[in-house]
């Protein structure tokens, strides 16, 4: 096929016109010198030289001192130096019979390490062909994981024998797993089990993790082939990953709050929990993850807002022990968490605590007011409004008293007190302003309590920051900040219902029943009823559902004198 003409104004003629680098510019302006035989000094007007520097161009090429114009390229060695060296190692472990991934690891081991790829490819080149699935009788004997036992009380045998374990320390609890017989309060509580592992077994199970500080249900695999620990459950095995997350997923708020009923029960005449005065607090538990329904709380180790899981905690004064935890909180519940509580200890023990101190985020003034009504002492801070720091300012120097604390390792001990009455919503109550305790503001304490000394009503909430000692010693130890479970829940939305109530669910629940819907919903099908739940949950802050437990009329500590 002919090539037809070029045109003249193209950038292909232009490439070689005018030239664009310069070694291509001496070696068209040495061409048409040399080949075309143009005048010297027509090349080097056309090539934008002087005639004087075309001279020496000229001298240069014909001495050779030019480089040269066209480089000839000098490919590399095409040999591979690692799978070289290997060659006759990787050839000889494959008539051994090795597969691909044992003769790399033999190879590391030698001290030439190779991928499996690389040498999949020395043996396809050798021509040996991919082994087939052989038995494990078949495969070179090696270390390699084995099968542990599955968990089965039913293969549990008591026989003497001697064995190395690393949890010894666990049997320390043996005599008080006893005392509180383990299996009642499994039995009381209705805690799930299985015939393989009974509701007692799979609570000491978990028990025995958190008393072995293990941090995570995934930690729990390298200890699985432990005897001491299966001993401590009654298992002839430590139950798996699988198992620990499942079970963790079917523990109901319900479930909880049955456990901590029959704990008080069994704990009747041990004088744990004296009842004398409780130290109550909020912690939100840090949520890594995303999801819709999991709300965002302040953090006070990160000084930040993030998603969390609200618990409401309660701790004996005398004992410094936690005797009630709930986690089933929402935002706007918080306020009434605190008669929860009270509810609970009165089905316990059958009168209400007598003497409650709290911090003045736990509830309202009209939370306050109740507490008062129901005869119940209480002992809290008030939030610091511009307001009562502007009254404070204003008190005359000699309104001020100066009391000393009887606390020998306290670096404040002599503060200064101002008490008067007050009344922020109903109610008339105790209000202390309380200087030189080492803030840069004043301290505003709120109580109903009208026999106990100032005295005696400062040193006793500095107390209640025990409890903020024991919460970081359970943070460290028990992982009280890692959750047991990824964040499973189930909302049952309704028409008018005060608030969506959540708790966890079972991975192997039938998914269409992960979620309740209310009346009139409309009829998603089934893969897209999560979205349509998340969606009906986004509407119920636009006013499309009646809102949850609206609080106009219940401000917050400090937001009213």
């Amino acid at each position: 096929m002919p090539i037809s003409a070029p045109y003249s104004l193209t950038d292909s003629r232009r490439f070689f016109a005018a030239p664009a680098t310069p070694r291509q510019r001496q070696y068209e302006a040495l061409r048409a010198f040399y080949v075309e035989e143009l005048p010297s000094a027509e090349v080097a007007q056309r090539f934008g030289y002087s005639p004087g520097a075309f001279r020496v161009l000229c001298h240069a090429f014909r001495s050779g001192a030019l480089p040269e114009f066209f480089a000839t390229a000098h490919p590399g060695p095409r040999g591979q130096p690692k799978k070289s060296r290997a060659h006759e190692q990787i050839v000889a472990l494959r008539k051994r019979n090795y597969s691909v991934y044992e003769i790399s690891q033999a190879l590391k081991k030698q001290g030439t390490p190779l991928s499996a790829t690389a040498v999949r490819e020395v043996l396809a080149a050798e021509g040996f062909a991919p082994l087939p699935r052989r038995l494990d009788e078949e495969r070179p004997v090696r270390v390699g994981p084995n099968a542990q036992a599955v968990a089965n009380v039913g293969d549990f045998v008591l026989n003497s024998r001697e064995f190395t374990t690393t949890v010894g320390g666990l049997f320390l609890f043996v005599p008080d797993l006893v005392r509180l017989d383990g299996d009642a309060l499994a039995q009381g509580a209705k805690l799930p089990g299985s015939r393989m592992i009974p509701p007692a077994h799979a609570l000491r199970a978990s028990l025995a993790l958190k008393l072995w500080a293990i941090e995570r249900k995934s930690h729990v695999m390298a200890l699985v082939a432990d005897e001491g620990l299966a001993l401590f459950c009654g298992l002839n095995a430590m139950p798996k990953k699988s198992f620990l997350s499942e079970y963790s997923s079917r523990i109901t708020p319900q479930k909880v709050s049955r456990l901590l009923a029959v704990w008080h029960a069994q704990l009747t005449g041990e004088n744990l929990f004296a009842g004398q005065s409780l130290n109550l607090d909020f912690h939100s538990v840090p949520y890594f993850g995303e999801h819709p329904l999991v709300e965002s709380h302040y953090l006070p180790r990160r000084s930040r807002r993030q998603p969390s899981m609200l618990t409401f905690l309660a701790q004996d004064a005398d004992s410094q022990v936690f005797c009630y935890s709930n986690a089933d909180i929402r935002k706007g519940e918080e306020a009434d968490e605190i008669f929860r509580f009270i509810d609970f200890w009165k089905r316990q023990y059958g009168k209400a605590p007598q003497h409650l101190v709290f911090d003045s985020k736990l509830t309202t003034y009209q939370g306050l007011d109740r507490l008062d009504a129901a005869g119940i002492t209480f002992l809290t801070l008030r939030r610091r409004s511009p307001s009562l720091l502007a009254e404070v300012d204003h008190l005359p120097p000699s309104a001020w008293r100066t009391i000393t604390l009887d606390v020998p390792h306290r670096k404040y001990r002599n503060p200064r007190v101002y008490e008067q009455k007050a009344c922020p919503r109903q109610r008339t109550y105790r209000q202390f302003f309380i200087t030189d305790l080492g803030h840069d503001e004043p301290t505003i304490l709120l109580t109903n309590d009208a026999r106990s000394t100032a005295k005696k009503l400062i040193a006793r909430y500095a107390k209640r920051m025990l409890i903020e000692n024991a919460l970081a010693d359970a943070v460290r130890f028990f992982h009280i900040d890692a959750l047991s479970s990824s964040v499973g829940l189930q909302g049952r939305l309704r028409h008018g219902a005060p608030r969506p109530r959540l708790r966890p669910l079972s991975p192997h629940g039938p998914p269409h029943a992960r979620l309740r819907r209310c009346p009139g919903a409309p009829d998603l099908p089934r893969p897209h009823r999560y979205a349509g739940r998340c969606r009906h949950h986004r509407k119920r802050s636009q006013g499309a559902i009646p809102q949850a437990r609206t609080s106009p009329d219940r401000p917050r500590l400090g937001s009213l004198r």
